[in-house]
């Protein structure tokens, strides 16, 4: 799925890209073996492996995910996105405004860090 050619920015549009598909194992091909998923307000993960568990716990139960990318920057390795990330629930819509970083190494994510209000997820999550 890596293509050696591609820039970090394109990795991580692509990786957006494919929430829409709720496959959590081609989501989780984008991630370097050890790599660090870290939502701020939880504990981090690290492995592939138990990213891929992770978002195949919640992405699951999702009929529906769109990454909808508002703005995507770059300084070398390191890309910034501002996104709203829609779910689409049995249940109702969540719709979170998040900022993420990413750390792309190989064609690899190495590290994913975002940073959401988790009280406006959990108050969307109730009210659905």
């Amino acid at each position: 799925m890596a293509n050696e050619n591609e820039t970090p920015i394109e990795v991580v549009r692509r990786f957006c890209a494919v929430w829409s598909n709720v496959n959590p194992d081609e989501i989780a091909e984008f991630f370097s073996d050890n790599a660090v998923y870290h939502n701020i307000p939880m504990d981090p993960l690290t492995g592939r492996d138990a990213i891929k568990t992770f978002i195949a716990g919640f992405a699951g139960s999702a009929k529906q995910i769109d990454f909808r990318v508002n703005y995507i920057v770059a300084d070398g390795d390191v890309v910034l996105t501002e996104r709203v990330d829609v779910f689409e629930l049995p249940n109702g819509k969540v719709e979170l405004p998040v900022m993420g970083t990413f750390e792309v190494k190989d064609g690899k994510i190495a590290a994913w860090r975002d940073y959401f209000d988790m009280k406006q997820f959990m108050d969307q999550m109730a009210a659905g």
